[in-house]
């Protein structure tokens, strides 16, 4: 007895060589998003004219890479100097203690 035959769905095309070497290659990833979370992603990729769940996600992934540099960076800094503070730029002051309470004291 032959088995019913199932039609497949038609799939996209692999990147070419040519496309790889243009956009870089790319790997696919997953992620299961809260549905307040989908609610703040598509309200983001509103404001900010995001074409797709894709740009949108590349962008904040370029936000944690930039935190997650000026964290290794501030690591290396408190390394390089231990116990003793890092010095100031030159021509810049120290701060008094009433300018540090009144930047504590900011709201943003």
């Amino acid at each position: 007895m032959a088995k019913p035959s199932r039609e497949r769905a038609t799939k996209k095309a692999a990147p070419t060589e040519r496309d790889a070497a243009a956009f870089g290659r790319s790997r696919l990833a997953q992620v299961r998003l809260r549905d307040d979370e989908v609610r703040a992603l598509e309200r983001v990729m509103r404001t900010l004219d995001l074409a797709s769940t894709s740009d949108a996600l590349r962008e904040g992934l370029k936000l944690l890479a930039k935190e997650a540099a000026e964290v290794g960076a501030a690591e290396e800094i408190r390394t390089f100097y231990g116990e003793q503070p890092a010095p100031l730029p030159a021509g810049v002051a120290e701060p008094s203690d009433s300018e540090l309470a009144a930047a504590d004291d900011m709201r943003w």
